[in-house]
Order: C-alpha cells, then sequence, then structure tokens
C-alpha cells in the first residue's frame, strides 16, 4: 500500500473548516448547478422539427408531434419535440445532437404534479415555469457537434487547366472523401420533402457509408433514372434546407449522388436494377422530347410494359440537358450512360424529327394510346432595345446548341452577355473559353438587372466565371446597343434600382442619370426562355386551358383539358431538371391511371 492511500482518508478532515450550507426550506429552495440537466426548454423558432433529437433517444423518451400554429413548409416539417419525463433519464444526448441549438436543458429539476399526464409535454409550446431560466445545459460552443462543420471539398481543375477547353471541371469525391462526407449526415430527411423527385436522400447516403454502392445505386433509382446528370446539374433545392446547414455548411448531397452513379459501370445497370424479363401490356405511348421530363416517362412506362417511342428533334437525346448546358458542366458520355439504360428497357427514340412539321401530334394521337409532352424551352427572349435586330446580336440558347453541335460561331474580340442567371454564365464562360483559345485572352462582360446578391445563376457559376477571366458587373439595365458605320461598338446600361414593384411584379426602376458602357464587338442577350407550342394545332388546343402565364393547365399527374395528352417539364414548371424527372415520373403514373381506368 502507498503512503499516498494512506493518508488519503484523512483529507477530509480539510472541510471541517467550511461554512455550514444550510438550506433553509428544502421543498422550495434547492437550486441546482449551472449546469444542471433539468427540464427541457426548446426555442420553437429555430427547431426545424428534424427528428434528431427523437432518433437519438435510446429511451424514446421523444416524439414529434404537429404544433398548432406551425406550418410545414421547406426546411421545417412542422412538428415539435414532446418529452415524456416518464422515460427522460437526462442524459442530454437530445440537446447534443440537435441540429439548430433550439433545444437546452434547464436546471430546474423538482416539479410536483399530481396528474402523471403533465410529466408528457412539449417544451416551448406548453407554458412553464422555468422557460426563462438560462441556466443549465446548452450544446457547448462553439464546436461542440456530433456532425463535421465543414463539407468535404470537391477537387476541381485549377482555372488555368480548363480556361481554354470544355473538358468537366468538377472531378467527383474519391471513395474516402465520399464516406467521409456521408458521415456528416444525421438523417433526419427534412431534405426528402423539398426534393421535387422526394428521392431517398438519407437511405442512399446511408449506403455510401456503408459502402453499399449497389443498395445506394437501387435508391437512386427509384424515384431518379438520370442519376448521372443530376448528380451534376441538380439545383439541389435539397441542401438549401439540410439540417447540418444550420450551424455549418450543408450535406454536399448533389456529390454524393453523383459519386453512387459514377461508381456503377453501363453493364451492371440491368442487374443491379433486375429490369431485365418486364411483360409487355400492349399499349404504347409517344413521348415528344429526350429531355429530362420526356426520358423519366419514358423510364417509368417501360417498367410498366408500355411500348415507348420517343420523337427528338435533334440528332441527339438529352434535350437542354445537351442543347443547353456545356459540356464543362455535364459530359456528354455522362447522358448517353443515362440514356443507353433507358434504351435497354426497349424504349426507342426516332431522332431528327420535329412534331408538328414532320409528324403532326394528331397523328401520334392516332398511332398510339397516350401522349406525353416535354418540349422544353428552346425559344430565347429579347430585350427589345434599340440595336437587337443587328446580326451580331445572338440568344445564348443558340450559340449554346451550336456548340454542342460542333459547329463553327462567331466570336468577337469584345463581348457582352446581357443576364444574370445560369444559362447566361454557361454562355459567358463558354465563349470565354472560346476567346481564349482564338485571341489568347479573355474580353467578356456579363451584366444584368439583379446586383451581385440577387443575381439568379448560382454563386459557384458567378466565382468561376470570374476565375476563367470573365468580367461581372452586375446592377445594370440595358437601354441600347451602339452601332456606328454598321459595326456594334457597344451596349449603353442605366442604373438598376429595383427590379420588382411592391406587389411583386416585374417593373425596374433605372436611375438615369447614372450610366455606363461596356465596349463590344458582340451582344449575346440571355435573359431567359421561352416555349414553342406550335407544335399543337389550334384543333386540340381548343381543349386546353392556358393560364394568364400562358402556360398550359395540367392537374397533378400532367393531364391535359386533351385527356389523352400529357405534359410535363419546363414548359410547365420552368427550367429544372429535377422538376422535369419528377414531371415525368408523375406523368407516367397518370397514363397508367388513364389507360387502365379510362378517365
Amino acid at each position: 500500500m502507498a503512503l499516498k492511500d494512506i493518508l488519503t482518508p484523512f483529507t477530509a478532515w480539510t472541510n471541517v473548516f467550511k461554512p455550514v450550507v444550510t438550506i433553509k426550506d428544502p421543498f422550495n429552495d434547492r437550486p441546482g448547478a449551472e449546469r444542471y440537466r433539468g427540464f427541457h426548454f426548446n426555442d420553437t423558432s429555430k427547431c426545424i422539427g428534424c427528428g434528431s433529437c427523437e432518433a437519438i433517444c435510446e429511451n424514446e423518451a421523444i416524439d414529434l408531434v404537429p404544433v398548432e400554429g406551425i406550418e410545414t413548409k421547406d426546411g421545417d416539417s412542422g412538428l415539435r419535440p414532446r418529452v415524456d419525463y416518464g422515460r427522460c433519464c437526462w442524459c442530454a444526448l437530445c440537446v447534443d445532437v440537435c441540429t439548430t441549438a433550439s433545444l437546452r436543458l434547464t436546471n430546474e429539476y423538482t416539479w410536483v404534479t399530481e396528474n402523471p399526464e403533465d410529466l408528457r409535454y412539449t417544451p416551448g409550446v406548453d407554458v412553464k415555469p422555468w422557460d426563462n431560466n438560462e441556466l443549465g445545459w446548452k450544446k457547448p460552443e462553439p464546436n461542440y457537434h456530433f456532425f463535421g462543420q465543414k463539407r468535404v471539398s470537391m477537387p476541381e481543375l485549377h482555372p488555368e487547366q480548363r480556361d481554354k477547353s470544355f473538358i468537366e471541371i468538377v472531378k467527383g469525391y474519391s471513395k474516402e472523401q465520399a464516406i467521409l462526407e456521408a458521415d456528416r449526415c444525421v438523417e433526419c430527411g427534412i431534405c426528402i420533402a423539398t426534393c421535387p423527385a422526394h428521392m431517398g436522400i438519407p437511405d442512399y447516403i446511408r449506403a455510401i457509408r456503408e459502402d453499399n454502392i449497389e443498395e445506394g445505386f437501387k435508391i437512386l433509382y427509384d424515384t431518379n433514372p438520370l442519376p448521372e446528370i443530376c448528380g451534376r446539374i441538380c439545383t439541389h433545392k435539397c441542401e438549401t434546407v439540410c439540417s447540418v446547414g444550420n450551424l455549418g455548411e450543408a450535406l454536399s448531397i448533389r456529390w454524393l449522388k453523383r459519386y453512387i452513379a459514377d461508381q456503377v459501370e453501363s453493364e451492371d445497370y440491368k442487374r443491379i436494377l433486375q429490369s431485365d424479363g418486364i411483360a409487355n401490356n400492349g399499349k404504347k405511348v409517344a413521348v415528344v422530347g429526350s429531355g429530362p421530363a420526356g426520358l423519366s416517362a419514358a423510364h417509368y412506362l417501360a417498367l410498366m410494359g408500355y411500348s415507348v417511342t420517343i420523337y427528338e428533334q435533334f440528332s441527339q437525346s438529352g434535350g437542354m440537358m445537351r442543347y443547353g448546358i456545356p459540356e464543362y458542366r455535364l459530359p456528354y458520355d455522362q447522358i448517353d450512360k443515362d440514356v443507353n439504360y433507358i434504351l435497354s428497357l426497349g424504349v426507342k427514340i426516332i431522332y431528327n424529327t420535329n412534331v408538328g412539321k414532320d409528324i403532326s401530334l394528331s397523328e401520334l394521337k392516332s398511332k398510339y394510346d397516350a401522349v406525353f409532352a416535354g418540349t422544353g424551352l428552346h425559344l430565347g427572349r429579347s430585350t427589345r432595345i434599340p440595336g437587337t435586330d443587328h446580326k451580331h446580336v445572338y440568344q445564348s440558347i443558340d450559340l449554346l446548341n451550336k456548340i454542342t453541335e460542333g459547329k463553327e460561331i462567331h466570336v468577337a474580340e469584345n463581348i457582352v452577355v446581357i443576364g444574370g442567371g445560369n444559362v447566361a454564365m454557361d454562355i459567358t464562360r463558354s465563349l470565354a473559353r472560346l476567346q481564349n483559345i482564338k485571341y489568347g485572352k479573355v474580353s467578356i462582360i456579363a451584366t444584368s438587372l439583379e446586383d451581385e446578391n440577387s443575381m439568379p445563376a448560382d454563386r459557384e457559376e458567378v466565382v468561376e466565371a470570374r476565375e476563367e477571366m470573365a468580367t461581372i458587373n452586375p446592377g445594370w439595365g440595358p437601354k441600347e446597343i451602339l452601332i456606328e458605320d454598321g459595326n456594334i461598338k457597344g451596349l449603353r446600361v442605366v442604373k438598376c434600382l429595383s427590379i420588382f414593384d411592391e406587389e411583386g411584379r416585374f417593373n425596374p426602376k433605372f436611375d438615369e442619370s447614372n450610366t455606363n458602357f461596356f465596349k463590344a464587338d458582340m451582344i449575346v442577350e440571355s435573359i431567359g426562355q421561352g416555349m414553342d407550342i406550335e407544335y399543337i394545332s389550334e384543333d386540340i388546343k381548343k381543349d386546353l386551358e392556358i393560364n394568364n402565364r400562358g402556360r398550359i393547365v395540367v392537374d397533378e399527374l400532367f393531364q391535359s383539358g386533351a385527356k389523352w395528352l400529357f405534359i410535363g417539364g419546363d414548359i410547365i414548371q420552368g427550367p429544372d431538371v429535377i422538376h422535369g424527372i419528377a414531371n415525368g415520373h408523375k406523368a407516367a403514373v397518370g397514363i397508367d391511371k388513364y389507360l387502365n381506368t379510362n378517365i
């Protein structure tokens, strides 16, 4: 026995000289320590009802319940945690895992009640005496988290490696990087509701974490038959509501989806997805357009046993994904990878066929049991300012189309692009590359009505455009294209003060005294795209309803007023690949219902 062991008991005598602590009222005057773990409080304005607290509670003391006055919306389930103190052990794991730091434990621990039901309540909703007590257990700051706060950086080509070519910029995650990023997910599922296709995001991320790629691939295909495409260009709305993003950086959901798709070889698709031996039901469906909506509809209809034929006006499939998005963002072989699997299901594509010219919609009606149209937005919109009729004023969508087809286009030494969306950034960055190749330098300016903080383009697009030596100068309104001796000299602009009026209508206001001039030999307009529905003849249009925005009205399954005609994609909900995929899936369900119930 050591000397310390002999002397230690005598240290208790030191307490003899300390003042005595006397509690005069032991029933009512028993304060807990400052960090004591007592009853819960929840700041319901911060809480998003993600359910992380419910999931981590091993005693099943927490249930998420609806609360009057709290609405379900993107990023908020509308539910709030209810605690059963008959089960709670005050371990505080619920507080530690809370993704918004809304939940805490007060240091109040005494509560006398004759009704046991009182011991089951919703903190922050049911008023309690300790609600304003700031003492107790909180998530320790600043870096006390069960999940990583920083997303794993995506490897990309450096600007000098990419600014003279159309090689893909994003390299993709390695296995180690993907697993590390997947490990940040708390599997709350808040993202699912916001995803237009309602993909099983937590499930496929768990598959990555468990290194079960084939299971993750099946989950992707359950609601998204274009994972290679979507893993690159999805608008990733899911990431905007990621609960981990409340206190840190949102999960890289899009890149994780891409990781799964990239690991699977084309020849393994059918084996993994078990899509062989689908019985044909004897019915035929025509699809107009091979964009995301058309391909998605064709995929799900083929799985249901329908014979599907797609009519495509271009020489290759993909619609705006191929003819409107540069290859450095979406390599064409990745489009083909997704499309080839859909073709392997028996879907046929008839190329170079313009519905409305080469074959009428009425003819399709007579040859097929139903028709789905997902024709996209292929028409550019003009500012109509003076000078837009000049031969060197172009529409971005036309130029992107020609770049895809490998056609030579006019590339001037000084270019101005009008527009602040992703398409404007696409053409800006494409032309910057072509300028760099042709002239060895870049002289291109992109300008928009929106200021820097309001530009609709993804932030990464703007940053990368500047890295590639393009100039982004937003917050200006185009007034006139100056032309001298038949040549474009530049664009005159005025400062834009606001874009929308108090009622939210497009009604820009300008400071006419604050002007600028952008030198240019070529102008590109990129202020949005319009739909071309000339292929719908007047005898069919009379059965359709057109809303005040000029769009065709469809029901929740995308069935139009002409019952045999289903319409989806960009011409219904605007340009967004994941919405198009979701539309096509729902329309396939609608067509199946229509053909089997004759409604």
